[in-house]
């Protein structure tokens, strides 16, 4: 059973108020699949890249504006939000996201998730991830990020499924392939698992539980590298090949995919001996292969240390 915490009187008699609000992104998926009782599941792998969202809550107009404009989900979530908490108006709903469209780093998620807790302090309510939920479900598939770190979830039900925990500090590798692969097309496509696949992603499914409970992110990089294998007869990969090649050169941990997008990275343990070498080497490996590099951060549990890098610290480069 969901809670929403009011915290004034009622939404009908708020005036002219803003909320703002984040969501985190996830690097494509640990793990993806589906299981013998027939359901389909992510495993995230959550990255310290944000999408922020900015609303004002204009009791005097009928509309909702949002920016960028083509964001229509989340303008969609907006309307269905203020219709069910009873609250009158429109009003202007700003996104800003360090993550990009259409790669599988669950920006459309991200987006709707700081959405909807941007809304919600605007009309005075707090919103826990249930809810959180239940109101993108009826919007499209999600990602796990209303929900602190690494969670197996069913997207296509919107619902999570279990809370395995938080990764030792990861490094990940990223190159992208090119191209977009829009998220709600793609879950519409039919996917046929044999009964033997299914029984295989649940063993999958429960050693990388074990793996996230134990902070063994060598168990984690093997099994990210086995799902993005078994992946590539639905979102295949031209480079994977490659990439697993360019973890080995380097000892890395395992190769990642975005199994629904463009993405795929190589995953470092930053408390490995010689992490930097061993970053530098891989950063120039994936410029040779693709041209496109970036480096993202596995998102660190709440209230431990980070030196994490701010937005323009990011590394990101194009080779000729």
């Amino acid at each position: 059973m969901t809670k929403t915490r009011r915290l004034m009187a009622g939404p009908r008699e708020i005036g002219e108020t803003f909320g703002s609000a984040t969501a985190f992104g996830t690097f494509g998926e640990l793990l993806q699949g589906a299981l013998p009782d027939g359901t389909d599941f992510l495993v995230t792998m959550p990255i310290a890249r944000w999408s922020t969202a900015r609303f004002l809550l204009e009791p005097s107009v009928s509309d909702v504006h949002v920016r960028p404009a083509h964001k229509t989900k989340s303008r969609r979530l907006v309307e269905a939000m203020l219709g069910r908490y009873g609250v009158c108006g429109g009003g202007f709903l700003l996104l800003d996201s360090d993550l990009p469209e259409g790669k599988g780093l669950a920006s459309s998620s991200a987006d709707l998730v700081a959405t909807a807790r941007a809304v919600g302090e605007a009309i005075g309510i707090v919103l826990d991830p249930p809810e959180i939920e239940e109101l993108l479900r009826g919007i499209e598939p999600s990602d796990g990020v209303m929900h602190d770190g690494v969670v197996a979830f069913h997207h296509r039900e919107v619902r999570v499924r279990s809370h395995l925990g938080h990764l030792p500090p990861v490094t990940v590798v990223g190159v992208d392939e090119g191209g977009e692969v829009e998220t709600v097309g793609f879950n519409k496509q039919p996917k046929v698992f044999t009964a033997a696949q299914r029984r295989t992603y649940a063993v999958l499914l429960r050693s990388l539980a074990q793996a996230v409970l134990t902070g063994d992110i060598a168990a984690a990089g093997e099994i990210a590298t086995r799902s993005a294998l078994m992946n590539q007869r639905l979102c295949p990969k031209r480079t994977l090949t490659e990439m697993i090649e360019i973890c080995r050169a380097v000892d890395g941990l395992g190769v990642i995919a975005a199994h629904s997008g463009t993405a795929l990275g190589v995953l470092l343990a930053d408390d490995h001996p010689g992490h930097q070498d061993r970053l530098d080497r891989t950063v120039q490996a994936c410029e040779r292969l693709t041209g496109t590099v970036w480096i993202d951060h596995s998102l660190p549990e709440p209230g431990a240390h980070s030196s994490l890098p701010h937005r323009h610290d990011l590394r990101y480069s194009t080779t000729a």
